[in-house]
């Protein structure tokens, strides 16, 4: 395994700070060697040096985290560039084709075809990014009005399968609605842009073949949970917490072969908790799937009925 620079910069402060707690304690015991009965040097020298390691320490842990945190910057950065590279060249090559060549018309509604599939996820990529601009700079969401889970979920099923073309069997909704109502207080955008991120992950992390399962159901009466399981690569259970950090995608070769931008699980729990929720994780590990999701708190109907009004 090649050892990068930021990473040979990583182990470096923590060997330097290991050394430097290591000197602070020799001086420590030394101190307290040569002063053990002066009452006053004692009292002021060890107290000191416990401050020193405590710093030392903090300062190293600091440093890391910047490093690590660089790091996943960096990894977004290239995520993004790639992401916004790939399509555009697509279109520029197809319509270099068009200008330069004759081609049949069916081939020429392939191309169009084509570009507009490019510049759906050129579009999607840049929404993506300014929408975790957006709310991670804001701590609740200021639309808040009644929103019925069901309804909102099928549509984002629906729109999913037409946005991947997908077969309509791969993804099945299991829900408790309309029986029960499912309805939340928040910003139908929102929602939306945290449940398409649930299925685009789906859909992305299962490279073989889509077999989604959307699950939406009532929790104790005053959940609304939402979850979405696939039979795809997996997430190592180390990673399950890791997830939802901005930027931070599982080290594993067959999630980095994945093009993403490690910016969807992020929204889906910043979005989740602004709706005083939360996000949430499972797999069994590497090849066996996993259920991702998220959990709002509901909105009594009697108390959504008074809204309408």
């Amino acid at each position: 395994m090649r050892i990068t620079g930021r990473r040979r910069n990583m182990i470096l402060f923590i060997l330097l700070g290991v050394c430097l707690v290591g000197v602070a304690i020799a001086l420590n015991v030394g101190w307290v060697v040569l002063n053990w009965r002066r009452l006053a040097p004692l009292a002021l020298g060890i107290p000191f040096f416990i401050l020193l390691i405590v710093g030392l320490v903090l300062n190293t842990i600091f440093l890391v985290r910047e490093v690590r945190r660089n790091e996943r910057h960096d990894s977004f950065i290239n995520a993004v560039t790639h992401e916004l590279k790939t399509p555009i060249t697509s279109i520029r090559l197809y319509l270099e084709t068009l200008q330069r060549r004759q081609v049949s018309e069916e081939t020429r509604e392939e191309f169009y075809r084509t570009m507009l599939a490019d510049s759906d996820r050129l579009l999607a990529t840049v929404e993506q990014v300014l929408k975790a601009g957006e709310v991670g700079q804001r701590s609740r969401s200021q639309i808040r009005i009644a929103v019925d889970m069901h309804a909102l979920t099928e549509e984002c099923v629906r729109t999913a399968i037409t946005r991947y073309h997908l077969d309509p069997a791969s993804i099945t909704l299991h829900s408790e609605g309309p029986a029960r109502p499912l309805v939340v207080r928040g910003d139908p955008d929102d929602l939306q842009t945290a449940l398409m991120n649930l299925l685009g992950n789906a859909v992305k992390y299962s490279p073989e073949k889509l077999e989604a399962q959307v699950s939406l159901r009532l929790e104790h009466d005053t959940w609304v949970r939402i979850s979405v399981t696939d039979q795809g690569i997996g997430i190592p259970p180390a990673h399950l917490r890791r997830i939802f950090r901005r930027f931070y995608r599982v080290p594993t070769r067959s999630v980095l072969r994945t093009k993403g931008t490690g910016l969807g699980l992020f929204l889906v729990r910043t979005i989740a908790r602004q709706h005083g929720g939360d996000a949430f994780a499972e797999s069994a590990g590497e090849g066996r799937g996993a259920t991702v999701g998220l959990q709002l708190p509901r909105l009594l109907v009697q108390t959504a009925n008074k809204e309408k009004r």
